[in-house]
This record gives C-alpha cells, sequence and structure tokens, in this order.
C-alpha cells in the first residue's frame, strides 16, 4: 500500500477506537460493562447488530461467493425478515423484562442449572469458532499487505481486538459499531463504482455476460435436501438458523438488551429486516462486477500471492508455470467471446445466443485450469483444505483501488472484524462469567471481581478464537464457514427454548436429554449424509423436541399435569 493509504487507515482507526473508549460509561460495573445500563438508543443498538453481522467476512467471504457462484446467496436470507417478526412478538419481550444477563439464565429459572450450563456450553464452543473465523477475514487482507503467513496476520489482528474488548466493554463495541457501519457501506459503494468503470462494456452488457455464467441467477425452486442454497432452504430451514441466531445467542440477545426499552428493543432488530436483503444483494453484485472486471481485466490463476510463491519455489514450479501458459490462452478466449456477446446484443440478435453458449465454454475452461491449479497447490504443500475465494476481494482492493481509497477499504476491512471480534469476545465473557464463574464457583463476589475474570476470559476466548482462525481461513468461503458452525449448534439451542416456551409441561430432564438427542442427530447427519448444512437446524431443532416432549411425559410424576417450575 501507498504510504497515503498507511495514514488514512492508522489515522481513522486511532480516532474510531478513541472516541469509542471515550463514550464508554459505567464500565466499572457489571450492568454497565456487559448492557450499558441499558441506555443505547434503538438506531444505535439496531447498526451494532448489522455491524456484527456485515463484518469483514461479508466484505470478503461473500463477495468471493458472489465471484464464484453469483447471486444464488441471497436465497439464504428470504427468511430473516419473518424471523425478526417472530422474535420481536416472543423472545425480544421475554428476555428484555426478565432482567438476566444471558439468554440462558432463563433456562434455570425454567427448568434446572444442568441445562441452562449445558445450553451456554454449546453457545460458548460455536461462537469460539465462529470468531476465529471473523478474525480469518482481515488476516487473509494482512497476509496480501505485509506478506505474512496466517497465523502471524491472525495474532496482529485478535491481540488489539482482545484489548479494546478488556477496556470498553458492551458500549464501546456499540458506538464503534456505528461509525464502521458507515465507513462499511460508503467503502462498497466506492468498490461498486471502479469495478464499473474499469469494464469496457456498458453495465447492462456486463450483466448480461455474468448472467451467462449462471451469475445472475436469484432463485432455485429444486426441493433437494443436498442443494445448499434454494428457495426452499432459505425459508425454512434459514428461518430456524436466524430465530436461534438472533433470539439465543448471546452476542445478538446482548446487543438489544443494551436498548433503553422493550419497543426500542424490537426497533433494532427490524432494522435487519428491512436493510439486510438489500445491503447483501449489493455484497453479492459487487463480487459478480469483480468477475466481470477480471474478463477483461487478466486476473491471476490464483489469488493467494503466499501459497503461489511457495509452489514456484518447489519442484511443481514448471507444472505451474505451465497450467498459467494455458491460463493466458483461455482468458484471451473468454473475452473474445464477452466482447462478442456485448457487440452481438447492440448489433445482431441471431448471435446473442451463440454468444452466450461461447461464454459459458469458455468460462467452463477457466474453471477448470483453476481447479488444476488448486489441486496443485494442495498436493505441493500438503493442504488439503487450500481455497482462494477469500483472497479475491482483498486482491481486486489492493491492485485496482485509488490511492486513499485503498486505505479506507482495508480499515473498513479491519476494522468492521476487530470491532466484530470485540462484540463476540464481550458475549463470551458475559456468558463465561455469569452461566459458569458466577453460577458455579464464586456466587457472591464484587462487581470489580468479576469484571476482572471477564477481562481474563476475554484473553483465554481471544487465544481460543486465534487458533481457530488459522483453521478456518483455508476452509472455503468463510461466510459459508461461519453459517456451517452455526448450522450445527443453533438447531439445537433453538429447539431448547422452543420446548421451554411452547411445551409447558417439559421438565428439566426433558429438555437435558432433548438437547443431547438434538446434538447427536445434527452429527449423524453431518457425518453420514450429504443433506446442506442449513437443514441441520430443523434436524437439530426437532429432534430436542420431540425427544425433550417424551422424555417429560415419561418422567413426570403420575397424575400431575401442572407446569414445570418458570
Amino acid at each position: 500500500m501507498h504510504l497515503i493509504d498507511w495514514i488514512v487507515l492508522l489515522g481513522l482507526a486511532a480516532w474510531i477506537i478513541h472516541d469509542g473508549i471515550k463514550r464508554t460509561k459505567d464500565s466499572r460495573e457489571l450492568d454497565g460493562y456487559f448492557l450499558a445500563k441499558r441506555s443505547i438508543p434503538w438506531w444505535a443498538a439496531g447498526i451494532s447488530v448489522m455491524a456484527t453481522q456485515l463484518s469483514a467476512i461479508t466484505m470478503i467471504g461473500t463477495t468471493g461467493q458472489g465471484y464464484t457462484d453469483g447471486l444464488r446467496f441471497i436465497q439464504f436470507y428470504f427468511a430473516l425478515p419473518l424471523a425478526m417478526v417472530v422474535l420481536c412478538v416472543t423472545l425480544v419481550p421475554f428476555f428484555y423484562n426478565s432482567g438476566v444477563y444471558t439468554a440462558y439464565e432463563y433456562l434455570e429459572k425454567r427448568f434446572d442449572a444442568k441445562t441452562r450450563s449445558f445450553t451456554s456450553l454449546l453457545f460458548l464452543i460455536s461462537r469460539g469458532m465462529s470468531c476465529g473465523a471473523v478474525i480469518s477475514a482481515p488476516a487473509v487482507v494482512l497476509s496480501l499487505v505485509l506478506d505474512w503467513n496466517l497465523t502471524a496476520t491472525a495474532l496482529a489482528i485478535s491481540l488489539p481486538a482482545v484489548v479494546y474488548t478488556m477496556v470498553g466493554g458492551v458500549q464501546a463495541v456499540t458506538w464503534t459499531d456505528v461509525k464502521i457501519m458507515a465507513i462499511i457501506v460508503f467503502g462498497l459503494v466506492a468498490v461498486v463504482v471502479t469495478a464499473i468503470v474499469g469494464v469496457p462494456v456498458g453495465v447492462g452488457d456486463g450483466l448480461s455476460i455474468a448472467a451467462a455464467t449462471g451469475r445472475l441467477r436469484t432463485f432455485d425452486f429444486s426441493f433437494d435436501l443436498t442443494n445448499q442454497y434454494t428457495f426452499w432452504s432459505g425459508t425454512i430451514a434459514a428461518l430456524f438458523l436466524f430465530c436461534s441466531y438472533f433470539g439465543t445467542d448471546q452476542s445478538q440477545v446482548q446487543r438489544y438488551l443494551t436498548a433503553r426499552s422493550v419497543d426500542e428493543a424490537r426497533h433494532s432488530l427490524l432494522m435487519s429486516a428491512y436493510w439486510k436483503i438489500p445491503l447483501q444483494l449489493l455484497v453479492l453484485l459487487l463480487g459478480v462486477l469483480v468477475f466481470v472486471f477480471y474478463i477483461f481485466t487478466p486476473p491471476p490463476l490464483l489469488f493467494s500471492d503466499y501459497e503461489v510463491g511457495r509452489l514456484k519455489r518447489g519442484e511443481h514450479a514448471a507444472a505451474y508455470a505451465a497450467l498459467e501458459s494455458e491460463f493466458a490462452t483461455a482468458l484471451a478466449a473468454r473475452r473474445a467471446a464477452a466482447t462478442g456477446l456485448a457487440e452481438a446484443r447492440h448489433g445482431d440478435p441471431a448471435r446473442v445466443e451463440p454468444g452466450r453458449a461461447a461464454v459459458r465454454s469458455t468460462n467452463a475452461e477457466i474453471d477448470r485450469i483453476r481447479a488444476r491449479a488448486s489441486a496443485l497447490v494442495r498436493e505441493a504443500n500438503d493442504d488439503r483444505r487450500f481455497s482462494d475465494v477469500n483472497y479475491i476481494t482483498p486482491t481486486f482492493i489492493l491492485t485496482q483501488l485509488p490511492v486513499g481509497l485503498v486505505g479506507l477499504l482495508m480499515l473498513a476491512i479491519i476494522m468492521a472484524a476487530t470491532d466484530t471480534i470485540a462484540g463476540e469476545l464481550n458475549s463470551l465473557s458475559t456468558a463465561t462469567v455469569i452461566d459458569f464463574y458466577r453460577r458455579w464457583a464464586k456466587p457472591t463476589a464484587s462487581d470489580a471481581h468479576y469484571l476482572t475474570v471477564s477481562k481474563i476470559a476475554t484473553g483465554l476466548w481471544g487465544v481460543f478464537a486465534c487458533a481457530v482462525a488459522v483453521w478456518a481461513a483455508a476452509l472455503g468461503s468463510l461466510i459459508e464457514v461461519v453459517n456451517r458452525i452455526g448450522s450445527f449448534f443453533y438447531g439445537s439451542i433453538l429447539g431448547v427454548f422452543i420446548l421451554a416456551i411452547a411445551v409447558p409441561f417439559a421438565g428439566g430432564t426433558g429438555a437435558f436429554v432433548g438437547l443431547i438427542a438434538g446434538m447427536v442427530s445434527v452429527a449423524w447427519v453431518a457425518s453420514y449424509t450429504n443433506v446442506a448444512f442449513l437443514w441441520q437446524n430443523v434436524v437439530g431443532a426437532v429432534a430436542v423436541v420431540a425427544v425433550g416432549t417424551v422424555v417429560s411425559l415419561i418422567s413426570r410424576p403420575a397424575g400431575s399435569a401442572g407446569v414445570q417450575k418458570r
């Protein structure tokens, strides 16, 4: 990066962090550190909820998804508005009025301590792993900028986030979210404009070229449980995921618990219902536009300079060079086909369909060459997980954006990740202290003592997430990695809360056994079937409710028809 980019990045980052910490109040009290004493305006809480999702993973993983797979991923979000409405009617007022720090405290009141602890433990594992995936996104960027390996860049990202979280608490996280969200949206628009300006054909022609490769296909109505993104998985399976994520995940519950009232908490969630799908569509469209840009501007064969550099220094260097030669020939053929299609749209309609077929075939050849190159990297570096999808957008930003804007985009990616990490570490430390340390180790102590323990917990979770980050970066699209991790746990967690609210006679034994059955069912489906991961949310929730209901009926004392303790 240019010196000006570094000045923009470091200067704005320092101001954002300073201003966020300066706005922090009451962080020496437990209620202030974890819940901001319920003083956050609804719009700030809503932006914070959205910023947690629109993290560096969105800017890197989702745009990469758009580049390689097109707009199909938008189906994943079709259930989001309905989920927000359901939660605003049910869980939001329920948790807000209960006066809890964590969602899992309620489960002890409703069931028993073991159910509360087991559910909280599942949250800690899933959110700790997801936090690692969040660290991976900016670690990928820094690995390109600084030419470091992922372990070093993951540490460089996570350590400042740990310190920031220890100092500021939830208020610092929330107010920083507001500023970062504005930078992210501006940065996305700037990248879209850059991609459009860099394409020598009109926007309509460019989108027509993308459509020829299937990248503008949005709806898939096939009911195939092995197909990851269909209309049905996005409206049915994803509904379970979103209800669990926004309704029972402490990283989200803690956000709307900071609002001033139940109505403001509802409004903060409804912001996502209104704006999430348009923003995700913009992000995916950016990936598609970057794809079109690289049709006319030759891209690298693979976008990970670090892995390619290792390959070229080894015994497979000649084989990779041969693939680069094939790739250059295939790129020229694809560009000619794309140019021919654009000309046909304005001149000879009879040539349009043959032009689309030519774009499809030449693009398929490029995909085959890239697949062979990726296989060569995996073989040479003994890394079966290698994928360069997460390097596509960072490469475009670093090589195509003007000076100054590169620094701003790097700031958006790194600070978005840092702030998301901070929010997730804060929720992890909250659950650790409230659901385990205060519940089991030291029920009575001063706020100062609990805050000290929470800061230690923050540091330990930061180390754990950093270790996960190195592993997660090589698993493919980071947005998919996060949702795969969540889907393994979220259905079962949601099932426990459905059981608590919808089955009045359910007891602690039934809930605990049901939770185990849910996790076992999901593990079996994940290990022995090809069912798409989104449907694991349905499997887990249904298994918990079904088994929990049956066990509760069997274990209920004879003649008892009353409601279990609440």
